[in-house]
This record gives C-alpha cells, sequence and structure tokens, in this order.
C-alpha cells in the first residue's frame, strides 16, 4: 500500500514538475525568483488589491517565479504600508509594494510623509488612460463641442467624476481645459462618492460630461449609455479604436494613472535587477496576456530610471495644477 502511494505521488511530482518546465519553457526562460510577497495598501477588491493578485498569477503560472504571497494592509491613503516598508526595510527585501498615481498625489498634499523616492523605484507595470465622456443622447460628440458649450455658458457646464475635489478625476479634467487654453479655476466640477451615481448625474443631464477612468469608459460605451468624447494617450487605444485622444482634436494633453511596483529602501542590486526581469519576461508571456485581457489594462512598461523619470514628470504636471486650483 505505502509502496503504491509513493509511486502515485512520485508520479504527481514529476507531472508538476513538467507542467512548470513547460511554463517556464513557454515564458521564453526559466525561474528567475523563488518567491515573491506582494504588499497591498489597500483592502480585497480594489485596483492595488487586482493589480498585484493579477502580477503574482501571472509570473507563478508562467514559472518565472515559484510561489507567490500577499498581504493587505489598509490606512492612511496607502501610508501605512509605506511607512512599515520603509521602518522595516532590511526584513522585506523579498517584498514588492504595489502603488499608483495616489502616491504622488498625496504625497504632495503631505496626507503621508514619504514620497517615491523613498523607497526603491522597480517597475512601472500597467496603466488605465482617463476619457472624457458624454451620455448617449448628448449633443455634444467631440472636446470641441464641449469647449464650445463651455465658452457659451460655463456655469452650465458642469463635469462631474467619482473623486473628491482635487483628486484624480478633477485634475483630469483641469488638465485638459487647461490644455484646450481654459481656465482651470473656471471649470465647474461636481463630485459624487461612486462612479454609478456620477454615471445617474450624466444620464439625467446634471452634469455635461464625465471624467473617468478609460476602463470604466469602454465598459459604459459598449453598454450603449455612453459616447467617449476624448482620451489622454498618446494613440488611439485598441479596446476602443473610435475614440479620439485629446491630441487628435489639438488638444495637448496625455495622462495615464499607471500601477507598479516599489521595493524597500537599500534594496540590494541583485535582488532589484531578478525583480526588474521576471516583470520584463512577464509581458511576452500569454499567462499575463490573459490576466490583462481580463481586467482591460494597457501595458505600460517603465523600468527603473525610466519609471523615476516618469514620475518626475507626473509629480510636476500634478503639483503645477494643485497649486493653480488652491489645493497646494
Amino acid at each position: 500500500m505505502t509502496t503504491l502511494k509513493m509511486g502515485r505521488r512520485a508520479l504527481l511530482a514529476a507531472a508538476v514538475a513538467a507542467m512548470s518546465l513547460g511554463n517556464a519553457a513557454l515564458a521564453g526562460g526559466h525561474q528567475v525568483l523563488d518567491s515573491i510577497h506582494f504588499l497591498i495598501p489597500g483592502g480585497a477588491g480594489g485596483g492595488w488589491d487586482g493589480t498585484a493578485r493579477g502580477t503574482g498569477e501571472a509570473l507563478t503560472k508562467a514559472g518565472l517565479v515559484g510561489t507567490a504571497s500577499y498581504e493587505n494592509m489598509s490606512g492612511g491613503g496607502g501610508g501605512k504600508a509605506i511607512g512599515y516598508l520603509i521602518e522595516n526595510a532590511e526584513s522585506n527585501h523579498g517584498t514588492l509594494m504595489v502603488n499608483s498615481t495616489p502616491i504622488v498625489i498625496r504625497s504632495l498634499t503631505g496626507v503621508f510623509p514619504h514620497n517615491f523616492r523613498d523607497l526603491t523605484l522597480v517597475s512601472g507595470t500597467i496603466g488605465d488612460y482617463a476619457a472624457i465622456v458624454v451620455g448617449k443622447d448628448s449633443p455634444i460628440n467631440s472636446m470641441a463641442d464641449l469647449l464650445a458649450a463651455f465658452d457659451a455658458d460655463p456655469s452650465a457646464t458642469a463635469i462631474g467624476g467619482g473623486s473628491v475635489p482635487g483628486g484624480m478625476d478633477h485634475l483630469v479634467a483641469a488638465m485638459v481645459m487647461e490644455a484646450a487654453g481654459k481656465d482651470a479655476l473656471a471649470v465647474k466640477y461636481i463630485p459624487y462618492d461612486a462612479g454609478g451615481k456620477a454615471m445617474a448625474a450624466l444620464l439625467s443631464g446634471e452634469i455635461a460630461a464625465l471624467s473617468t477612468g478609460f476602463s470604466e469608459a469602454v465598459d459604459l460605451a459598449n453598454a450603449g449609455e455612453v459616447k467617449i468624447i476624448g482620451v489622454t494617450s498618446d494613440t488611439r487605444v485598441n479596446a476602443a479604436p473610435d475614440a479620439m485622444t485629446m491630441q487628435e482634436q489639438g488638444i495637448d494633453s496625455t495622462f495615464v494613472n499607471w500601477r507598479g511596483f516599489f521595493g524597500a529602501p537599500g534594496l540590494p542590486e541583485d535582488k532589484l535587477a531578478m525583480y526588474q526581469e521576471a516583470i520584463a519576461k512577464m509581458y511576452d508571456t500569454p499567462e499575463w496576456e490573459e490576466v490583462r485581457a481580463r481586467n482591460g489594462w494597457v501595458n505600460i512598461h517603465n523600468s527603473g530610471d525610466d519609471f523615476k523619470t516618469f514620475l518626475e514628470g507626473q509629480e510636476k504636471v500634478i503639483g503645477d495644477l494643485m497649486k493653480k486650483l488652491g489645493f497646494l
């Protein structure tokens, strides 16, 4: 009996090993890391959570990383996790923390005392562009139409969003209007505490347009609820090929709500190189493509110094705008 059990176990182990080898071969390489522990600064089910778990799923299924574990640490708008990573740096060299645009916004406003420079920059990984949308029955069909309506009656041309004043949806709306030559302070922004309420306000005519994430806008456009009148990407995005970019309409404004990974300060160079290699190789795997497509993410890969340049650029644009709007 024991022999049979041992035989089965050995067979199972061999089968698992063969599958892992097959996956690693598919990934165009070998296992880069034994394990990664993902630190998530928010609760389960949010954008940070989905990004960390989706990345971990792709890395392990593709055989690039042996195992992935996850830890949710909410608090302080993401500040608790950042503080923890900095204060316990040496014991966290096996940890990657996920973050996104709020690390720039909340550092600028002093919500927490640290910023991205206090961490080791590993890699910007994915992004979600922003979009301006109008209701399906709106007479507005382009940014030119929206700007004409704004010129005719600024107070009747309110733009809504699912974030607080000074939050991302507001900043995007202000950035786009400023780039179109309008006074960002004159833009009437109405905040809603959730996308659903903002959508109801748009459809009832309470607001003329809505500033939202591109992936959310695509779902609404596909459902026939809205028209996308401008996207903050450099070029048109495959998920909505008919949606014009701001730049195509003469508005020099681009923005991406990136998500990426950070290591503890003082992360050894060899460990940093392994993290960056694993993430770079991940993009070529079918396992990643499945996760990416399922979530409607855009691949935006900024590694190391490129990531730093990108973040510094975003910090300057957002900082200048927040000063103008009176939030700094």
